[in-house]
């Protein structure tokens, strides 16, 4: 993770240090969905499949078109849900523990040519703000997932991905993008007794969110 990091950071000190041309930047909205887990909260588990939505910019670097900075404003829905073999089986409704956040992913784009319909990559940040805790239907003797008690989520955690994608014409474009939540998740969940009284190693672990997500953007000229 420490090798994540300071590739990230050397990648946004190379940008700082290049030509940026805030004067072409281009606007432009996205939107897809998403698939999330998160590692080391809740047994049992499964995923979450929710939406994201917003706006982004895209600014140039150089004069190459093919380096651009791309920012994001997004509503975006994390989280996860009960593992529904489980709970079937059980009779048990369907458990839901849903992190919705406002986020802003800061990503160093490269087109792998400078053709106008051409694949691409970009990696970077993601700061995301909490916005709405919505947990329902944990499993029975199990409440303190709830957020309003040990399973009340951070509001506000570091993530970092890359993706890869696909650009038609440079204004019609899918993404498909892996992140990872670096913050604990759930700061406060290893502090209920009732979880210390599983004996797991795994309540003492980093609770981490991670989101897969496809998303289609249509960027105006």
């Amino acid at each position: 993770m420490k090798k994540i990091l300071i590739g990230t950071a050397l990648s946004l000190a190379a940008m700082m240090q290049a030509q940026i041309d805030f004067s072409a930047t281009r606007f432009g909205l996205t939107a897809g969905g998403t698939y999330s887990r998160i590692q080391n909260a809740h047994n049992p588990s499964g995923p979450r499949y929710s939406v994201m939505a917003g706006a982004l910019a895209l600014t140039p670097i150089g004069t190459d078109d093919q380096f651009y900075i791309q920012t994001e404003v997004l509503y975006f829905g994390a989280g996860e849900g009960g593992d529904k073999s489980v709970e079937d089986k059980k009779g048990w409704p369907h458990a839901v523990y849903a992190n919705n956040y406002l986020s802003i992913p800061i990503s160093f784009k490269t087109y792998f040519s400078e053709n106008e319909s051409e694949f691409f990559a970009l990696a970077g940040p993601r700061f995301d703000f909490m916005i709405s805790q919505n947990d329902k239907n944990p499993p029975p003797g199990k409440e303190y997932y709830s957020a309003d008690s040990y399973g009340k989520a951070a509001k506000f955690n570091l993530g970092v991905g890359a993706g890869v994608g696909y650009s038609y014409k440079r204004q019609w474009e899918i993404t498909a993008r892996y992140d990872i939540h670096l913050m604990n998740v759930y700061p406060h969940l290893k502090d209920s007794v009732t979880e210390q009284g599983t004996k797991d190693p795994s309540v003492y672990s980093k609770k981490s969110e991670h989101i897969i997500n496809v998303g289609i953007s249509y960027i105006f000229q």
